[in-house]
């Protein structure tokens, strides 16, 4: 069984019926650009070949009914009842557990969309929704993403909403910012949404201008593997949000309207003002936005081969600058480099997840026992390495 069979077998055994179709959108991983997004600045992620499966249909009755096949149990809501639910504080639904955390995302996307396109509960019919994945969850590989752009897609087509792909990725933003109450930026969702076979989506947050950007890994016999390290994170957890607070001060105390109006020229004005913390989140940012451009630029002069030592420094920058990495990701960074990976980084919003290593077709194997074999050494939990190719987004499947 698939995923997409997963969720049509859950849309049958909830409703009784076929579903109308089904719509899927990918898992990302970040090739280089970290917690640049929510300050306006430059990354460049690829959706994955993992993805989140929404089975859906349309009923009479004006409620949209969720179901996962993360949780036994489905969820219902009155459509009219979405913008009371949802236009409170920030995830305040979930913190009071009026909804569950996992339904949280689907819901808000159908508040979210119905109020992007204009439209209000009572000019749609009701849904059903079922939900499979095989996006690793917890991994640092946007599974909520993934949930956001197919839930998107599903209703953007049953209920017609004339929604385009950056629209959805938006809906997406906005459903994670505000219905779940996690303060992400735009990532995640438009490289979960308009991702390209063999490319990288490079972002500009501030413009919200997109383009494809070709990684050649197939043709240069390269494989970007990743490492699970099974440290969970949350983006709705304390480490995010006091990055993004200490961002915020940084770009005030500067006078900036965010910290995407600064060059490293800058820096030397920034630790004559900021408090040590704050000097090294702000570096972060700054000198990860100029590798988000120095890597489009050895991409399209020098092919992925002349990437590495950009992939290094970042991780570098995230673990002494931003502190977002955790002992098992530097393990699986320095370990993957150690076997002969052409560069290495820690892959999400950290605190846990992935790494992503660039390596030779042919050496994938030893870079995988590498790493098992050193989070052996420390006593850790075994890693789960596999490859993420770079792949499609937004679709419909059936």
């Amino acid at each position: 069984m698939t995923a997409l069979n997963d969720a049509e077998a859950l849309f049958t055994s909830l409703t009784g019926r076929g579903a109308e179709g089904v719509w899927s959108s990918a898992g990302r991983a970040n090739l280089i650009g970290e917690h640049t997004d929510y300050n306006e600045g430059f990354v460049l992620p690829f959706a994955i070949q993992h993805r989140t499966y929404a089975a859906a249909g349309m009923h009479a009755d004006l409620a949209i009914r969720v179901a996962s096949t993360f949780s036994p149990d489905p969820v219902e809501v009155a459509l009219a009842e979405l913008e009371t639910l949802f236009a409170g504080a920030p995830g305040a639904a979930v913190a009071d557990g009026t909804v569950p955390e996992w339904a949280a995302y689907p819901l808000g996307v159908a508040w979210a969309a119905l109020a992007a396109s204009g439209r209000s509960a009572a000019d749609v019919p009701g849904v059903d929704i079922a939900i499979a994945s095989d996006v690793p969850v917890g991994a640092g590989l946007s599974s909520s993403a993934a949930i956001e752009g197919a839930v998107a897609a599903a209703l953007n087509d049953l209920w017609q909403l004339g929604l385009s792909p950056l629209d959805m990725a938006k809906v997406g933003r906005r459903a994670e910012n505000e219905a779940v109450g996690a303060p992400t930026g735009i990532m995640d969702q438009v490289s979960s949404i308009l991702g390209r076979a063999d490319a990288a989506t490079f972002l500009d947050c501030r413009t919200l201008e997109t383009r494809s950007v070709d990684l050649g890994l197939e043709r240069e016999g390269l494989i970007l593997l990743a490492i699970d390290t099974k440290v969970e994170h949350a983006h709705a957890s304390g480490g995010y949000r006091d990055r993004r607070a200490a961002c915020e001060r940084g770009a005030a105390a500067l006078g900036v309207p965010s910290l995407r109006d600064l060059t490293e020229a800058d820096l030397d004005r920034a630790r004559d003002i900021l408090d040590d913390v704050t000097f090294r989140r702000v570096r972060h940012i700054v000198t990860e936005n100029q590798r988000v451009l120095d890597t489009v630029d050895a991409l399209a002069s020098g092919g992925p081969r002349a990437i590495g030592d950009l992939l290094v420094a970042s991780h570098a920058s995230m673990r002494d600058d931003f502190e977002i990495s955790v002992p098992e990701l530097d393990t699986a960074v320095d370990a993957a480099l150690a076997a002969g990976a052409i560069g290495a980084r820690m892959t999400g919003g950290g605190f846990g997840g992935s790494a992503v290593a660039l390596v030779e077709a042919d050496a994938v194997d030893a870079v995988a026992d590498a790493a098992a074999r050193a989070f052996a050494a420390r006593g850790y939990a075994a890693p789960h390495a596999f490859t993420v190719v770079p792949s499609e987004g937004v679709r419909r499947d059936a």
